[in-house]
């Protein structure tokens, strides 16, 4: 006469399954805003950069060029400072959270070009 063993860990492995869901969702969503963030960064000194590079170039079109560099959608503040001898541009964007509770830090980018068309002073 057999008798049939009564397994008491059944579903186990299926409730364990589930409660390590949450976790490994929280890590992926850590990865992917971690990874929006740097893409935000990268745009913010791509605007900094294209900005400065054209106003240096041609007067009064750097903060629409640096606006113009970004991905759409992506709101940025330019601000095109052209010096006596070097052309200075910030950019700042916003960076969204797709974590709630997290709170990061706007990406902000400053370059600096020297002038191709310097005002002339003096005789």
């Amino acid at each position: 006469m057999r008798r049939r063993r009564i397994r008491s860990d059944r579903g186990q492995v299926a409730l364990e399954y589930i409660g390590f869901i949450p976790i490994l969702l929280f890590v992926a969503l850590c990865a992917i805003q971690l990874g929006w963030v740097a893409y935000v960064h990268e745009q913010a000194d791509t605007a900094a950069r294209t900005a400065a590079r054209v106003e240096a170039q041609h007067r009064g079109r750097g903060a629409a060029a640096g606006r113009a560099a970004i991905r759409e959608g992506l709101r940025a503040d330019v601000d095109v400072d052209p010096g006596s001898d070097a052309v200075t541009a910030t950019v700042t964007i916003r960076i969204n959270s797709i974590i709630p509770g997290l709170n990061p830090h706007d990406a902000k980018a400053t370059a600096v070009m020297p002038d191709d068309q310097p005002e002339e002073t003096g005789p």
